[in-house]
């Protein structure tokens, strides 16, 4: 991703160039679906903006997007090196939710939501991105392949769906995915598997799928609001995970106080911009 400034106008804008073979059809069938989902969510406060896409010499395909200024919630995380506060985590989920409850509302899946996929500018104001793995579902039982994205934030059921809820719902596995996010952030770390330690396959699906403490936070570690609000992302069947809209309500959203979770989150991000 390349920080781009338009000549005339002197706007700024991430150029995303995806190298591309004229013979890889299903690469560039990716990109365009890419496309796609962005023009449908092109009115959408929080889901990356989306300008254009740009011919180049190469014939590889580069998208004009948003210029997010802060980078991505795991990039902030590393710079930080110590975790997110609550107040601040309340207004990312807030945010985040609003996102998905936007792209749902089309029908729109994004199937790799992670700290790397959330961004965030000066502002403070949190949008979702890269849409490579997302997915319009455009009939009501419309297949979607559950084994896309990035593994160590997939749900249960998308691994072991005969285990954990059946069907495979894409709605439900993003929510599971924003949880696991959300956690990531309060915890310093990703938190299915112990700090440092460095995921493989048959870690990341045995912690997925059957660890129970790893999805848990402790009393005294956190809020009850903010263990409430896990426990309902992190369900392990989906049909017991709460919806966007039923998260949206929780206490944790939506008993903060909106003015102060957001001073939180604008306080982090000075801390980083004075830090770096």
């Amino acid at each position: 991703m390349a920080v781009v400034r338009h000549r005339r106008t002197a706007a700024v804008y991430a150029l995303k160039v995806v190298n591309t073979d004229a013979a890889d059809v299903s690469l560039r069938r990716q990109v365009y679906r890419e496309v796609d989902i962005l023009r449908r969510a092109v009115d959408s406060d929080h889901v990356i903006g989306f300008h254009a896409v740009v011919p180049t010499s190469s014939g590889d395909v580069a998208l004009l997007l948003e210029h997010m200024d802060g980078g991505s919630l795991d990039v902030l995380l590393r710079r930080r090196g110590r975790p997110f506060p609550e107040p601040a985590l309340a207004a990312i989920a807030r945010q985040a939710l609003l996102g998905l409850a936007e792209l749902h509302s089309r029908q729109i899946v994004h199937r790799d939501i992670k700290p790397a996929n959330l961004l965030i500018n000066a502002a403070g104001e949190v949008k979702i991105a890269d849409f490579g793995v997302g997915k319009v579902l455009r009939r009501s039982l419309d297949p979607c392949d559950s084994y896309v994205g990035t593994c160590a934030y997939m749900s249960p059921e998308r691994l072991d769906p005969v285990s954990h809820g059946g069907d495979y719902d894409p709605y439900a596995a993003d929510v599971w995915s924003l949880g696991l996010a959300v956690l990531e952030l309060h915890r310093g770390h990703f938190p299915l598997l112990p700090e440092g330690a460095r995921p493989d396959w048959a870690a990341l699906m045995l912690a997925i799928c059957f660890g129970e403490a790893a999805c848990a936070v402790p009393e005294g570690a956190a809020s009850g609001e903010f263990r409430g609000f896990i426990e309902c992302c992190l369900q392990k069947e989906s049909g017991k995970r709460w919806s966007v809209a039923e998260l949206l309500g929780h206490p944790f959203v939506a008993g903060a106080d909106r003015v102060d979770s957001e001073r939180a989150l604008h306080d982090l991000l000075l801390e980083d911009s004075e830090e770096s």
